[in-house]
């Protein structure tokens, strides 16, 4: 209990002055007084003109580094809760095609349709994507009447495939003009931070944070194994299904207003469990920080790397996360041994 909060107070200190650098960043130099005097304004604390620079913080760099620390924190919590009911330490969100079918809904709309719907058409096309994939896994699992999280898996391997397909498909025959917006997309990216999405990712944090929670010590029966779970009064098929829909909405709303960020919910549990270890009561807000904090630095490093150009930052963290599975394989080979 002492490790986790000192490892909490820690992250949050950790996180308050990576959000605060990632403010500060940019190709144009802000001092931070005006930062402060920028927030102030707009928030109605004074009173004032509000300059140019003040709009360049809060309307471009303030929601750009706290969509970082939300979604980052919202994927770790999904990767805790994934590979705890799926038993497979290498799981993440992107494994059950929830990316995919994201990835789907919003290439249809950048190379078919258009912004239908003006500036929610993108983020609702990706949402009900990540929904119909997470729909079409489920009706599989539940049609061979299991919940084996090998078949969970399976299934959602051939929905990635599927839309990945149906993505290729769109990127090939619509619009060749908007191949670099979907390439975009595809990669990752948080250039989309606005305040009018930013009650949907607060939503998609707290759904997956406190249903988790709630659930922590059904979770921690489940590390035991099916059975124990069983014989301890957990209904480990609907926890399996209530937790694998629960992260696929969040998942969704992730997706859907910042693109594919692949290997945070892979990298995010395995880091929280070596701080606080396993129990979910600790493991779930400790998986938060560190996502926060991951995400927000990988977005500060992908505007600097080819700056004044900005990366995708899904480059950045596929990067990290294929050296971490490098390091995972080899120590768990070491422990075979």
């Amino acid at each position: 209990m002492i490790r986790s909060r000192v490892a909490n107070i820690v992250g949050a200190v950790t996180l308050t002055a990576l959000l605060l650098v990632s403010t500060l960043s940019g190709t144009t130099h802000i001092p931070l007084s005006d930062i402060v005097r920028a927030i102030a304004l707009n928030t109605g604390f004074v009173e004032g003109d509000i300059s140019p620079l003040h709009r360049i913080v809060w309307d471009l760099r303030l929601p750009r580094a706290l969509f970082a620390a939300l979604i980052g924190a919202g994927l770790g919590v999904v990767g805790v809760v994934l590979q705890t009911t799926t038993r497979n330490d290498l799981a993440d969100p992107f494994l059950f095609g929830l990316s995919s079918g994201a990835a789907a809904g919003a290439v249809f709309v950048i190379t078919v349709s258009g912004d239908i719907l003006g500036v929610w058409t993108l983020p609702l096309a990706a949402f009900c994507g990540g929904l119909v994939a997470s729909g079409i896994v489920l009706g599989l699992v539940q049609g061979l009447r299991t919940s084996a999280p090998e078949k969970l898996i399976l299934a959602g391997l051939a929905v990635s495939f599927l839309f990945a397909a149906l993505t290729n498909y769109l990127i090939f025959a619509g619009d060749s003009r908007a191949a670099h917006s979907v390439i975009f997309w595809m990669l990752g990216g948080l250039g989309l931070a606005r305040w009018d999405t930013f009650p949907l990712v607060c939503t998609g944090l707290v759904i997956i944070l406190a249903y988790s929670l709630y659930h922590s010590r059904w979770l921690d029966a489940l590390l035991t194994g099916d059975l124990t779970a069983s014989t301890l009064g957990v209904p480990v098929q609907g926890l399996r299904f209530s937790m694998f829909f629960v992260a696929a909405l969040a998942t969704a709303v992730f997706v859907s207003v910042a693109g594919v960020i692949g290997f945070v919910g892979l990298m995010v549990p395995h880091l929280a469990r070596g701080i606080v270890g396993p129990l979910h009561r600790q493991l779930l807000p400790t998986a938060a920080f560190v996502g926060a904090i991951l995400l927000t630095g990988s977005d500060m490093l992908c505007r600097r790397l080819l700056a004044p150009q900005e990366l995708p930052v899904g480059i950045v963290t596929t990067s990290i996360g294929s050296a971490f599975v490098f390091i995972l394989l080899f120590r768990m080979q070491k422990t075979q041994r």
